[in-house]
């Protein structure tokens, strides 16, 4: 099982759309089995696997989702009784919804927001604890963490469970010059938290062709020798169709643009390329 988070601290870069896109792949084309989990307390990539309708019906149904790692049992207290009402804690009680063949989902909750975990209380390592378990069932080989655009307890949970990050930028100055102190960040963290996380690169999205931001962010990543060796060779270019494909839960290997399918399949095979040949060293 390859745990990977899809992390930059910068919104509006198509983070979710490349992390469900490269899940969606994996599990169509690759024939791979994966999770995708839903960390974002803005919880967009479940909007992109769940209608409205069908989010609250689920909900109903006691389907669960990533708040149902992270809350607390609430005790009965009674001067007669004791302490009744608790319930053990399982990490197997919180299944994942499958939503294709070999697509599974622990879909993201709002509610996430309400929820305060401080540093070191040891609640941040329930999302590698709960993947370990559930791997005992459900043997995936991918499991895709879509992240908070932001430092929180969030991410250094998602940095905890996963064995790799890429980042998703935007070329444009504020989104690449950004890179450096996102990995100095994490660099931090795998110093405090003794983290074995090990970058698979760097994706451009969003992409316009041929414009001066373009090519001056080609041209410092250039000169940059550590950001050209983890740049990806295919990026993803500016498409507003896509955006509205995932309005109806739909990707981009449903849609008929052969261009972005490729774009699509070849970060995907790139990327397990780079995760390939990092266990065989």
């Amino acid at each position: 099982m390859r745990k990977i988070s899809f992390i930059n601290m910068k919104g509006g870069v198509g983070k979710t759309t490349l992390s469900t896109n490269v899940a969606h792949c994996l599990a169509n084309r690759e024939n791979c089995k994966v999770l995708v989990v839903d960390i974002d307390p803005q919880f967009n990539a479940t909007q992109c696997f769940f209608s409205g309708d069908k989010y609250i019906e689920y909900l109903k149904n006691n389907g669960k989702t990533i708040l149902d790692l992270f809350k607390e049992n609430v005790a009965n207290i009674s001067t007669v009784e004791g302490v009744t009402g608790i319930k053990s804690f399982n990490y197997s009680d919180i299944e994942p919804v499958q939503i294709l063949d070999n697509l599974f989902m622990l879909p993201g909750n709002l509610n996430l927001y309400q929820i305060e975990i401080s540093a070191g209380s040891g609640k941040e390592n329930r999302l590698k604890k709960y993947l370990d378990e559930i791997n005992k069932t459900y043997h995936f080989d991918y499991v895709i963490i879509d992240t908070p655009p932001t430092p929180s307890i969030w991410m250094v949970s998602a940095l905890l469970a996963s064995d790799y990050y890429i980042i998703p930028v935007k070329p444009d100055p504020l989104s690449y010059t950004g890179i450096e102190l996102l990995q100095n960040i994490i660099s931090q963290k795998k110093r405090d938290l003794d983290l074995n996380i090990k970058c698979m690169g760097i994706v451009l999205t969003i992409v316009e062709e041929g414009t001066i931001v373009f090519n001056k962010c080609m041209e410092t990543i250039g000169k940059n020798k550590q950001l050209k060796d983890l740049l990806y060779k295919k990026y993803f270019k500016k498409r507003t169709d896509i955006a509205k494909f995932q309005l109806n839960q739909q990707f981009i290997l449903d849609q008929s643009k052969d261009d972005i399918k490729l774009s699509l399949t070849g970060i995907v095979q790139e990327m397990i390329k780079r995760i390939n040949d990092d266990e065989t060293k």
